[in-house]
């Protein structure tokens, strides 16, 4: 299969940074110095839950023949 470039559809681990991120901007107060970010990141990174991991996880194969049927067009991912 090609894969094309840059899809976000066979790129899940978009997905856990956008998580990531929407946990780092739901914190208060915010991190405001480096440290206290690279802090915060480690929290979360080990605070997120499995079960949207893993259904990433197993989402790959629809992923994948969603791409393939598109013909690199939109899908619903």
């Amino acid at each position: 299969m090609d894969w094309p470039a840059y899809s976000p559809d066979l790129n899940p681990i978009a997905y856990v940074w956008d998580m990531l991120g929407g946990r780092i901007a739901a914190r208060e107060p915010p991190p405001t110095f480096l440290s206290e970010l690279r802090r915060a990141l480690l929290d979360e990174w080990c605070n997120i839950p499995h079960d949207p991991i893993d259904n990433l996880i197993l989402s790959m194969p629809r992923r994948c023949k969603a791409c393939i049927a598109s013909s690199r067009r939109h899908t619903p991912y």
